[in-house]
């Protein structure tokens, strides 16, 4: 399993929302630059950055942004407030190594096909669901799009990974968010990534265990300290037949 450790970036600063809520941001008093490169320096593997300025319009983060890219050691995975080909086109060439879209993917999705057929394997579709549908705008708008349904339409597109996150998970049980994941993941064409499921090593070893899925995002949970990102990483590279007791 690969861990991908998180930033949210919000007017330059490390935050983590509540259910999306944009006007609600929990500050972390931490460079996000330096942030990053003690996330490489641990033996991350990826870096998954999320714009929440970019996702209303506002690009203030862009030369941050690009300094990470240029400063980590590491490659990024960015989202955010990317609804074109032509943003993806200029974030690829400035260096980064995924791009993650949703919004696009749900209002344009033949874009979002297009350019998953231009640069293979760069482009990962997040789904963020909530109370059963599919959500965009920020996780803002519910979309009229079952997610098993969507994920299937595209089977046949070369993505890098799927980003599977329940946007309840916080105020339901963690089974409930589990069984979506674990459901959807049997659909997925492409390697999965649930986000919003870790907040503990305990819940990562639960998720080792379902099938498809391949990694894992950890944010709030690196912030707070309630999950320590070495053991994390040791967590994931252990083979699965060792962790069978967290079951």
């Amino acid at each position: 399993m690969i861990i991908y450790p998180t930033i949210e970036l919000q007017t330059g600063r490390c935050v983590s929302l509540f259910r999306g809520r944009l006007d609600e941001p929990q500050i972390w008093h931490v460079d996000p630059v330096e942030k990053a490169r003690e996330f490489a320096k641990a033996g991350a593997s990826w870096i998954n950055i999320t714009d929440f300025d970019a996702i209303a319009g506002d690009y203030r983060n862009h030369d941050l942004l690009q300094e990470i890219i240029l400063r980590t050691g590491a490659p990024v995975q960015l989202g955010g407030g990317i609804r074109s080909l032509r943003q993806i086109e200029e974030w690829i060439e400035m260096g980064v190594g995924r791009v993650v879209v949703s919004t696009m993917a749900v209002l344009t999705p033949d874009v979002m096909k297009k350019a998953a057929r231009l640069h293979p394997d760069q482009i990962v579709l997040s789904l963020d669901v909530f109370e059963g549908q599919v959500m965009s705008n920020g996780w803002a708008e519910p979309s009229a799009f079952d997610p098993a349904a969507f994920l299937r339409s595209f089977e046949g597109d070369p993505l890098a990974a799927i980003i599977i996150r329940d946007i309840s998970a916080e105020i339901e049980q963690a089974e409930d968010a589990l069984a979506l994941v674990t459901e959807l993941a049997g659909w997925a064409r492409a390697p999965v990534i649930a986000s919003g499921l870790s907040r503990s090593l305990d819940d990562l070893s639960r998720l080792k265990y379902v099938p498809h899925v391949s990694g894992a995002i950890l944010g709030r949970a690196l912030f707070d300290r309630t999950i320590d990102l070495s053991d994390a990483l040791a967590l994931a590279a252990e083979p699965i037949g060792e962790t069978a007791e967290f079951l």
